[in-house]
């Protein structure tokens, strides 16, 4: 109901705009606008009419993507990126809304102060935001119908997801402004270069392995050498030593048996949360019951105590923010 309601007053929006229109005696109904540039037919209100037409219909540009060609705004004002927010703020744009999953929640980290749009909801919460541009990822064809319908919709490929650089680059060729991403990215660099070499000097040879206490069941998972979330950027970028086991995974998480964890030989140990916080009663009890357990106190980093606990949100997910949230988190434990 909502959506027709919404589709009426679009329709009668346009009549009234084209009635407008007709009424200045513009006279120009050539004018159209392709790929960012006006194409005039016959104009016969001279330079003053042009400029009114430009203005009042926003210039657009065709790019390509896995479902052929799509248009969308030359320089997109109103963008939901959907759990892609942490591009758009480190390309200095505020998304309209946010990204939550009631399973999950969405990246606090951000401190956005924006409309939730819940991905498991109606799509009508989006269509009142009124989005000029949708960027989202990891949808079916059925979902990017749906998106479609409400504003034009680009779907991030799953091999440009796997890397944060190529990802900003291709949103802020969305957006318009790729000489930022240029900028974002010259900084980002020189800041895991120079973790790099702290984290040689002070970590040497140690190895480092990152959890996941699961809040629902208190399962543990472990993240590999290759996972795009964390395996990435802590074992390939910056270098830091893996566990075995870890280097031994083909997937980019799996839940780590019992019969696993002596095999874990790791001197330091980061811990996240599914979900929750570590103060919730029921998370703290498990917790410390798992590190007073026999099985738990063979692995090296529970016998030295070094093992700790991150905030959840920016270890989940995999973007220039978190990314450097994550370093962040890794120069305060790690260099003295």
């Amino acid at each position: 109901m909502v959506r027709q309601v919404w589709k009426t007053f679009l329709k009668s929006a346009v009549v009234v705009t084209v009635c407008i229109g007709l009424l200045a005696g513009c006279g120009d109904a050539g004018n159209r606008i392709n790929n960012g540039e006006a194409v005039s037919g016959q104009p016969s209100g001279g330079a003053n009419a042009d400029s009114k037409a430009e203005q009042a219909v926003p210039a657009t540009r065709i790019v390509k993507n896995e479902f052929g060609e799509l248009e969308i705004p030359v320089n997109p004002k109103r963008v939901a990126a959907l759990y892609r927010e942490d591009y758009l703020v480190a390309l200095g744009v505020t998304p309209i809304v946010q990204y939550f999953n009631p399973m999950w929640g969405k990246q606090d980290y951000l401190g956005l102060e924006v409309p939730l749009f819940d991905v498991t909801g109606s799509v009508e919460a989006l269509l009142v935001s009124e989005p000029d541009l949708i960027i989202t990822a990891g949808i079916d064809d059925a979902q990017y119908e749906m998106y479609s319908k409400v504003a034009p919709t680009f779907r991030i490929p799953e091999d440009v997801l796997s890397d944060s650089r190529q990802t900003l680059n291709m949103i802020a060729d969305l957006l318009g402004v790729p000489e930022k991403a240029a900028e974002v990215l010259q900084k980002y660099d020189q800041r895991v270069e120079e973790l790099k070499g702290k984290m040689a000097a002070s970590a040497r040879d140690e190895k480092v392995v990152v959890l996941r206490m699961n809040s629902a069941d208190k399962s543990v998972n472990i993240f590999s050498y290759n996972n795009m979330f964390i395996g990435k950027l802590l074992y390939q970028d910056l270098g830091i030593q893996a566990p075995q086991y870890a280097k031994n995974l083909t997937e980019g998480n799996s839940v780590l048996s019992m019969e696993a964890i002596p095999e874990l030989d790791a001197d330091h140990m980061i811990l996240l949360l599914s979900n929750g916080t570590w103060e919730d009663e029921g998370i703290a009890q498990a917790y410390d019951e798992m590190m007073n357990s026999p099985i738990w106190k063979s692995v090296p980093a529970v016998q030295k105590g070094n093992v700790y606990q991150v905030e959840r949100s920016h270890w989940q997910t995999t973007a220039i923010i978190g990314d450097q949230k994550k370093m962040d988190d890794l120069e305060r434990l790690f260099i003295k």
